[in-house]
């Protein structure tokens, strides 16, 4: 016999003993009390106690060596919190096997907790048994080590009768089987174990079974993990615990709670139907036993057998792979209640106050039970999500998670790797790409065509009567799929969150692979034949498997067959009151066609195309016309509209117009300028376009109107604030009627009354120096006789370059009286503060030129003998307000720094690791004259860029030292922000007086203004190379906002624009893709994701924030008035550190100069992208753009 036929024989046993029990008696539990060796928990309410494991218990994602049991029906991974704080207030904080959780008590000396480990072969061998009856399709498990928890007889506190005297008592089991690599829950309910269901009396709080993980630490918050329930809050749910299985076993119920080294969510038990004594007698004549290594599951007293599809008629039996609780338990996932995560679903409600629900492509119909959203004729979709019939569809995300490859120990790690996808939908042709893929793992992952397979689903070509994932879910679900490659069983598992069509027409998903993969060899291809796949309907729940071969290609030309198990959910919000899935046939098969893979190790890239359609499970006829074959001639923005036999119509979809074999796009905004009504802008996308309102407006309760917002008076542009004269103080406004006074560096007081500080009293200046107090500052000057900057003051004062060069020049040569110079030695001149004279001559020849302040000639300015040149005087420097160091250029070591402007000087701060090393700060440009505001690098030619006034000039200088060079010196007047285009070799400013924003090539001889309207103040500005975005903040005290457009100025919107000050400072972290800011006017750090905007508060209490930029896990901002760098953790929203300069003012901008330039590329980065001058990248492509004033110039757009 073999054991498939033992294990199926010890089965049918054991169900053929209880099927006609109505459930398991109190003698059917596992041994429990003092006679099987159990420990006793304390009597009492919340009694709880620590139990050190023998062998470590897997749970979700975590490995634990202890548990806590506790009186109240569970089990948590850590000391749980006083009950008050779970009570009726499900999830907990801490993680948590509930049971049958309540408000329990054994002080009564009747209750009692049982417990123990045991390790025994009767006991390892029923909770085998039990598991792999529950999980009937798995490999057999043999688990190693069970606690076995007994709540015996418990009661709630307080009195509970049933009017003859008699106590009401819960009893039930929890028993946790633990493996090496997995933990499993078996949970029973004998048959008189649940007398109540809600605790205590007075309250009636739902008794709650699941589990829970707890609190999970994020990138920037703690929030509350996944959440599995196993009843509702009704009563009925908890009283099915004893009526109903997913084990085969009335009142059993086992879950799979722990794998490593990868764990997606709780996976329940299978089989939640009993068999009847007809399928237990024994299976009818002729009947053969499968010999698949699967065992049959049972399900309506049918046996249902797995195997592959080998293209003939198939009988679909009524059995999903799917787990099925009492009362549709669900699992449910809590996000931390400061974070706004906007999850569409429907409530009961009228069209009346709901129609902004639906898609604007939709129209609301009224049921007697609720409403419902339905998509328009010329749309498809469920009614909150629309697209246009025949248009192509795009999906864009990221990939997270780890993958190890063969035997390997390390993973390979995905870390917000692009995700991109494109279907022609009109002939279900969809095509994905996956950047950032390492050699190591590339070639390995080429069978997984599946990572974007679902997108093909979902726009699929649709057969006659048949409809495609969009069409029925819309663009919002969350598919889990696990993969199982054969022979090894390498499993992989795959989940992602489409959430939904964003502002660009594009699909939007989140993907995170865990697992592992067998290797295919570096230099190899694969091919995957064509395959089909069922998918099973039911009421918010999609299910498919399938088992699929693919052929490898090894270098040396021998070929290797391999497979792998594919299974899959997707799990969706539909709406319950319309016929719309109700017509939805219950089964369809995805079949695909012309797979395509291919893995581009010198760009890292991994490619997929296929062919899908849907259609029917038994095939059917084939269908001739073309518009069920994709072989139309309809362009790729049009529907094939089928007639009869093989005739059909091309029709443009909706927002194009053409004759249907060629289809444009139609601007809506500039054929109705007022499409979007008053107070609104019309942004047009291919197919159609989108409204926006004005600043000062918003929409109103329906949608579509805008409406003007309350602003409430700003007092400090107002002038009617109570804070010191403006020399003095400074008011900053807060936000509604608040603002705050605060006194001026140099001043010190409540803001209100401001006094002016004697810097002189600390003794600042050196021992030689006299210190000159004024009003807000201090000046240094050394005696007379000395010399220095006033903070330090020598006798001999240190020679200058001019004074240097001179002397080297007199030491040439031995003389009588000393060293001489070479004869016909020029000798520069140097005046009495050792700098170069501006005219230099040759004392031989006559000759005379101009020079710069570094002694070089400027080219042209030598005059013939007997003449000279006119040459401008460099002119002095005033003496410094508060120390300066000495003007010149210092070449930074290797390494990542931060750089910071500094009044009339760049400085720089090595970084160690993420920390500063603050011993080894330096100058690294000295311009005294100047005013620097803003700062950026270029870390392709390590070059520093910055803006300055008194004189608005926007210059760079090489930080491996160089003489600082004008970029752009004209048009211009108050140049603040700059970024840079590392990729497209452009860079960005914003100019505060001009109001408005322009692009230049770096070495600015090609220049173009891309905003020019709706802007006040605007100052910070950032560029994202890779996605082509630009970010900017207007400062504007009215409407403070910040935004964003593609890097050629279309496509601008607003990201925020509420509860915003003086927003400074702005910094994007390529990695988290979080977008961060610094307000000097509500004194907080906050970031967003720009394509989820979900806005969360980093750090409060921040002083007067100026710059800010980010690398690795910190945050580095300049402040005002603490004259510092300061240090936050991003993690955890605390202050690390802080840097003060030597010189006391004001700290401006700040940029990190990375050691290599980051990853990513655009459209721009080879060859310009095509274009002739100015290569401005889109996320999507690039448009080619003319400088002003350009003669013969292109422009033109580029896309996906």
């Amino acid at each position: 016999m073999g054991w498939q036929e033992r294990g199926w024989l010890a089965c049918a046993t054991f169900l053929g003993f209880v099927a006609l029990a109505r459930s398991v008696t109190r003698e059917q539990l596992f041994p429990y009390g003092p006679s099987a060796g159990d420990q006793t928990l304390e009597a009492g309410t919340d009694q709880t106690h620590r139990l050190d494991l023998d062998s470590p218990m897997l749970f979700y994602d975590g490995t634990f060596d202890s548990i806590f049991i506790n009186t109240n029906g569970f089990v948590a991974t850590s000391e749980p919190t006083g009950e008050s704080t779970y009570l009726g207030k499900m999830p907990p904080k801490f993680g948590m096997i509930a049971a049958l959780q309540g408000d329990l008590d054994t002080s009564d000396g009747v209750g009692k907790v049982f417990f123990r480990q045991d390790s025994s072969p009767a006991a390892l061998s029923r909770a085998a048994n039990t598991i792999n009856n529950a999980f009937p399709e798995d490999a057999e498990v043999h688990p190693t080590n069970v606690m076995v928890i007994t709540w015996y007889d418990v009661a709630t506190p307080g009195p509970q009768g049933r009017g003859d005297g008699t106590v009401k008592r819960n009893t039930f089991q929890l028993v946790i089987a633990t493996l090496e690599t997995f933990s499993y829950a078996i949970v029973m309910y004998t048959r008189d174990g649940i007398q109540f269901v809600s605790t205590p009396a007075d309250r009636g709080v739902i008794m709650h079974a699941g589990f829970s993980k707890g609190l999970v630490r994020g990138f920037l918050f703690s929030s509350q993990g996944q959440y599995y329930r196993t009843t509702t809050d009704e009563e009925a749910s908890v009283r099915a615990l004893a009526e109903e299985t997913n084990s085969g076993i009335r009142g059993v119920w086992v879950y799979e709670i722990g794998t490593s080294p990868y764990f997606t969510n709780v996976a329940p038990g299978e089989v939640t139907d009993l068999p009847s004594e007809d399928t237990l007698q024994g299976a009818p004549e002729g009947h053969e036993r499968a010999t698949d290594t699967r065992r049959p599951v049972y399900a309506n007293g049918q046996e249902v057998e797995y195997g592959r599809y080998d293209g003939g008629q198939i009988q679909v039996h009524p059995v999903q792979y799917q787990p099925r609780q009492p009362e549709n338990p669900e699992v449910v996932v809590i996000d931390d209640t400061d974070i706004n995560v906007d999850v569409f679903s429907y409530n009961l409600g009228t069209c009346a106050n709901n129609r902004n629900k639906c898609s604007q492509f939709a129209d609301c119909k009224d049921y007697s039970s609720g409403y419902c959203c339905h998509c328009r004729p010329g749309f498809y979709g469920n009614g909150i999500q629309c697209v246009a019939e025949g248009k192509p569809q795009r999906m864009n995300g990221k990939m997270h998670g780890k993958v190890y490859v063969g035997s390997s120990p390390s993973p390979v790690e995905f870390n917000s790797n692009d995700l991109h996808s494109y279907v022609v939908v009109n002939d279900g042709r969809s095509y994905v790409a996956i950047s950032d893929i390492p050699h190591t793992l590339g070639p390995s992952l080429q069978p997984l065509s599946a990572l974007g397979g679902v997108i093909g689903w979902a726009f699929a070509l649709e057969q006659p009567g048949f409809k495609n994932g969009f069409s029925i879910i819309g663009g919002e679900f969350t598919r889990q799929a696990e993969v199982t490659f054969l022979p090894g069983n390498e499993k992989l598992t795959i989940t992602q969150q489409f959430k939904g069509i964003d502002e660009h027409d594009h699909l939007v998903v989140s993907t995170t692979v865990e697992g592992r993969v067998p290797e295919v060899p570096r230099g190899s291809s694969v091919k995957i034949d064509p395959y089909s796949e069922i998918y099973q309907y039911s009421n918010n729940l999609i299910t498919s498997s399938s088992t699929r071969d693919y052929v490898v290609s090894l270098p040396d030309g021998a070929t290797d067959t391999r497979t792998f198990q594919w299974r899959q959910t997707i799990t969706f919000q539909s709406c319950q009151h319309g016929e719309a899935l109700r017509d939805v046939k219950p089964t369809q098969m995805l079949s695909v066609d012309q797979v395509f893979v291919m893995f581009d190790p010198n760009n890292e890239l991994i490619r997929f195309a296929m062919s899908n359609k849907i259609g029917d499970v038994n095939g059917g006829q084939p269908e001739e016309n073309p518009c069920f074959t994709g072989r139309h001639g309809c362009d790729t923005n049009a529907v094939c509209r089928p007639g009869d036999g093989t005739q059909l119509t091309c029709q443009c979809a909706a927002g194009f117009n053409g004759d249907g074999r060629t289809c444009y796009d139609i601007d809506e905004c500039g054929e109705n300028p007022q499409i979007c009504g008053s107070h609104a802008i019309c942004n047009n996308q291919p197919g159609t376009f989108r409204c926006e309102c004005e600043d000062g407006y918003q929409f109103g309760s329906d949608g579509q109107t805008c409406e003007e917002v309350n602003r409430p008076v700003d007092a400090c542009d107002a002038g009617t604030h109570t804070c010191d004269v403006p020399e003095r103080a400074q008011c900053s406004y807060t936000g509604g009627s608040s603002y705050i006074c605060s006194c001026l560096p140099g001043f010190i007081g409540d803001g209100k009354v401001c006094r002016d500080i004697d810097e002189c009293q600390p003794s600042r200046c050196h021992p030689d120096a006299a210190c000159y107090n004024n009003q807000g500052s201090f000046t240094c000057q050394c005696r007379q006789g000395y010399y220095g900057d006033g903070l330090y003051c020598s006798q001999e004062r240190t020679r200058t370059p001019c004074e240097t060069h001179r002397d080297s020049v007199l030491g040439g040569g031995p003389g009588p009286r000393g060293p001489r110079p070479h004869v016909g030695q020029y000798i520069p001149t140097c005046d009495e503060d050792g700098r170069y004279e501006a005219m230099q001559c040759h004392g031989s020849t006559g000759h005379c030129w101009c020079v710069d302040r570094n002694g070089q000639e400027i080219p042209g300015s030598r005059s013939g003998t007997g003449s000279r040149p006119m040459c401008i005087d460099h002119g002095g420097v005033p003496p410094p307000v508060g120390p300066t160091p000495r003007p010149d250029v210092h070449p930074l070591p290797p390494g990542t720094h931060l750089l910071y402007a500094q009044s009339g000087r760049i400085e720089h701060v090595p970084l160690e690791g993420h920390d500063m090393k603050k011993d080894a700060a330096k100058p690294v440009l000295h311009l005294p004259e100047k005013v620097i505001i803003g700062v950026a690098y270029d870390c392709v030619e390590k070059m520093v860029y910055w803006t300055e006034i008194p004189s608005p000039c926007i210059s760079k200088a090489s930080i491996q030292g160089g003489e600082p060079t004008a970029v752009i010196s004209s048009d211009l007047d108050s140049p603040e922000g700059i970024a840079i285009d590392h990729l497209g070799r452009t860079f960005f400013w914003t100019d505060s007086v001009k109001d408005r924003i322009e692009v230049a090539s770096l070495d600015g001889s090609k220049r173009r203004v891309i905003i020019d309207t709706d802007l006040v103040n605007p100052r910070a500005i950032i560029t994202d190379p890779p996605n082509g975005n630009l970010y900017w903040s207007d400062w504007n005290r009215d409407a403070p906002k910040i935004e964003t457009s593609y890097m050629d100025g279309s496509n601008r919107r607003v990201l925020v624009k509420d509860d915003l000050g003086l927003p400074n400072g702005l910094t994007l972290d390529s990695q988290s893709s979080l977008l961060c800011w610094a307000d000097a006017g509500t004194h907080k750090m906050e970031c967003m994701n720009p394509g989820q905007g979900d806005r969360r508060q980093v750090l409060e209490g921040v002083q007067y924030p100026f710059g800010i930029t980010s690398f690795g896990k910190n945050i580095y901002y300049t402040d005002w008035r603490r004259d510092a760098v300061v240090v936050v953790d991003l993690n955890s929203g605390r202050e690390l550190d802080d840097f003060q300069p030597q010189k006391r003012t004001k700290l401006y901008g700040i940029t990190t100069a990375y050691a290599t330039c980051p990853s990513g590329q655009n459209f721009c980065s080879v060859n310009n992208g095509g274009c002739s001058d100015l290569c401005l990248a889109t996320p999507n492509g690039r448009s080619c753009r003319c400088p002003h004033n350009a003669v013969g110039c292109v422009e033109r757009d580029g896309g996906f």
